[in-house]
């Protein structure tokens, strides 16, 4: 008998041979990942947490002191309230805006020329009062024409009174007083007027030439010409304006 071949046998597996073939191999498996582990929190201090303990209840302490204080203050405005009735029985107090605390039957004669500011910051000493002639030197038989300008300088609006009660147009030569025109005055008047900030209001006075003295006495001397100089100053209330210089001829 001869020798058989194995290699056809059913269910025998083929034997790879030869050194070009090489047997098949899985892929090596990677092994997973561990989730990374968060820092563990610092445990706090106890000096940490005694200084925020403190901080607490000095805030606290704080609070506590304000509201006493307030009610402390309200207590004592409601006290003197009570004590007042709200008002002043004397009647010494300021009277309201707008209202009128003198008698209704004339005006008041003794205003100042800041009278009655309409806002806050109108200050007197910011009204100025200047003196002028509508001309340098007069011809003869010319009367002069004297200006009493009064200007707020404040930069809010004021009242002030510009009324024949309050100004006077004085005319003087060296020491001898010529003209005044308060000495003649029949009626002094009152005449409150709004002046706004850096605005002027004036008065103009037509002088006759004439000669006056406190009384109205009568006097029959005249001023002097022939190129004579005079001196012009203006008043309104305290207030006095530098001199204005004219030449009557």
């Amino acid at each position: 008998m001869g020798r058989q071949d194995n290699s056809g046998t059913p269910g025998s597996r083929p034997r790879a041979s030869g050194s070009g073939a090489t047997a098949a191999r899985k892929p090596a498996r990677k092994p997973a990942r561990k989730p990374a582990r968060k820092p563990a929190r610092k445990p706090v201090s106890p000096v940490y947490r005694r200084r925020r303990l403190f901080v607490g209840a000095a805030l606290l302490l704080v609070i506590a002191v304000a509201i006493g204080g307030f009610a402390a203050v309200s207590s004592v405005l409601n006290a003197g309230q009570s004590s007042t009735g709200g008002q002043s029985s004397s009647g010494g107090g300021a009277a309201p805006s707008g209202q009128e605390t003198g008698s209704a039957a004339g005006p008041d004669t003794t205003a100042s020329p800041a009278a009655t500011p309409e806002g806050d910051g109108c200050e007197q000493n910011l009204v100025s009062v200047t003196a002028a002639t509508d001309k340098p030197a007069y011809a003869e038989g010319e009367n002069p024409v004297l200006t009493l300008k009064v200007t707020n300088g404040n930069r809010v609006p004021c009242e002030i009174n510009i009324g024949t009660s309050q100004m006077e147009f004085l005319v003087t030569s060296g020491s001898d007083r010529i003209f005044s025109s308060t000495d003649c005055q029949a009626d002094a008047t009152d005449l409150v007027k709004t002046i706004p900030p850096g605005q002027s209001e004036t008065a103009n006075f037509p002088w006759q030439r004439n000669r006056t003295v406190p009384g109205c006495a009568p006097i029959e001397a005249k001023p002097g010409a022939g190129g004579a100089y005079y001196v012009f100053t203006a008043r309104l209330a305290n207030k006095t304006s530098p001199k204005a210089v004219f030449q009557l001829n």
